[in-house]
């Protein structure tokens, strides 16, 4: 399974569950969960870290004697959202007075960290690439921006007709001071066009290897793309409909970075 469409792996509560269980991966997991008005949802951390990320709406994170109260935003392309982060082997309960949809971004960890408030001010903006490959980055917890054990994520905008995650790069061997290796998840939401109809995009992976991944997927919001290993990108954006996708990275490396390597037969101009 790399391609994910919407509600092919709801599970429960969760509208997408991409744990290690079903998913194939062995350190990634993300979890989507719609809440509704002046309801609650609780879970248990397990052997993983995660992060709580409003979506849409805002909630209060209950972690053990933590209380977090998220603001969170009006949907993913409005801004950066505050978040929370919560340890591993912890029971969690989220609150949303006024309802919403919320993303758990987790991985396997070894550390037990304390739970912490991530505040949206201080979330790193980064516009990268140029002409149509530009984007902006939102660095909210990548692995020089905020102390997790493995877990690496950040967000990713991209404007209509443009592509982002190029040139194609790939995570997916570990070489010291070179690559890093990091399974990843793309979740993907679409802005709606200003008639109201649906948008969608493309995300490519193709083999670093023989057998590898290999998948060309049309995307739309709520779907998802796994990335256990290969060249991914680019993720292609339809004119007037602006990409949104959250990145979920782990890995079994004793150091929590990302370093990439970049596709040898493509231009590194736009990166």
């Amino acid at each position: 399974m790399t391609y994910v469409p919407k509600g092919s792996a709801a599970e429960g509560p969760y509208a997408l569950e991409l744990d290690p269980k079903r998913s194939g991966l062995v350190y990634s997991a993300l979890r989507v969960v719609d809440i509704e008005p002046g309801a609650t949802h609780s879970f248990a951390t397990g052997e993983s870290e995660w992060i709580v990320l409003p979506l849409t709406g805002g909630c209060t994170v209950h972690a053990e004697d933590e209380i977090i109260e998220l603001l969170g935003r009006d949907s993913v392309f409005s801004g950066v959202s505050d978040f929370a982060y919560v340890p591993r082997d912890a029971h969690i309960q989220i609150a949303s007075g006024a309802g919403g949809r919320f993303a758990l971004a987790g991985a396997k960890c070894e550390r037990r960290l304390p739970a912490r408030y991530g505040s949206a001010p201080e979330v790193s903006v980064e516009h990268r690439g140029s002409g149509t490959c530009a984007r902006e980055v939102r660095n909210f917890a990548s692995a020089d921006a905020f102390d997790c054990d493995r877990l690496i994520a950040v967000e990713v905008i991209t404007p209509g007709g443009n592509w982002s995650s190029y040139p194609p790069h790939k995570h997916d061997e570990h070489r010291p001071g070179v690559e890093a290796e990091l399974e990843e998840i793309y979740y993907f939401e679409i802005e709606t066009g200003d008639g109201g109809q649906e948008g969608f995009g493309y995300q490519r992976v193709f083999p670093s290897r023989p057998g590898g991944t290999d998948v060309l997927a049309e995307v739309r919001t709520g779907d998802a793309v796994l990335v256990p290993d290969g060249w991914h990108g680019p993720s292609i954006a339809q004119p007037g409909h602006s990409m949104y996708y959250l990145n979920v990275m782990a890995g079994p490396g004793d150091e929590r970075e990302w370093k990439i390597c970049f596709h040898p037969d493509h231009t590194e101009g736009y990166r």
